[in-house]
């Protein structure tokens, strides 16, 4: 047998004790954990503060008129990716257009931000509201009513 053929495996092993102190520096870590102040917020009275980038709960924006900015060209429904907008357009005589209806399953979406992009009139936005929960599937599929006000959904405890 040809001795340089032979893999000498002893000689790859670290040496003794080099395990030991990444093992103590572990422990170390563990129990300065242990041992230091918790964390805790009280939710639902004390909110945890979201980033401004925050994309929850969809808002329909109005004028000062109080009428919606929407003019329902259908882009947010047509960029949607999981196909989450609803709507039925309508026009006046005048060729003033709005959306008859505006659905958003709340469910379905993704919460990508794409609808909101998308807006030519910057009539949609995503909210701060990231806490609105519900038993009901229909409960969760906002109507055009719903989307003006998702501040009256956040989930106020008991």
């Amino acid at each position: 047998m040809n001795m340089q053929k032979v893999i000498r495996v002893s000689s790859r092993r670290q040496e003794k004790g080099k395990l030991i102190v990444p093992l103590l520096k572990g422990l170390v870590y563990t129990l300065k954990n242990l041992f230091s102040k918790k964390v805790t917020i009280l939710y639902p009275e004390h909110r945890r503060a979201v980033s401004k980038r925050w994309r929850g709960l969809h808002r329909l924006k109005t004028d000062e008129n109080g009428e919606l900015k929407c003019v329902a060209c259908g882009l947010c429904a047509v960029i949607c990716p999981p196909e989450a907008i609803r709507m039925t357009p309508y026009e006046e005589d005048g060729g003033t257009r709005y959306p008859l209806e505006f659905f958003i399953d709340e469910i379905r979406c993704i919460y990508c931000g794409f609808c909101q992009e998308a807006c030519p009139k910057d009539a949609i936005e995503l909210t701060g509201v990231y806490d609105y929960v519900d038993y009901t599937r229909a409960d969760l599929q906002f109507d055009i009513e719903k989307l003006k006000r998702p501040e009256d959904f956040i989930f106020k405890g008991k």
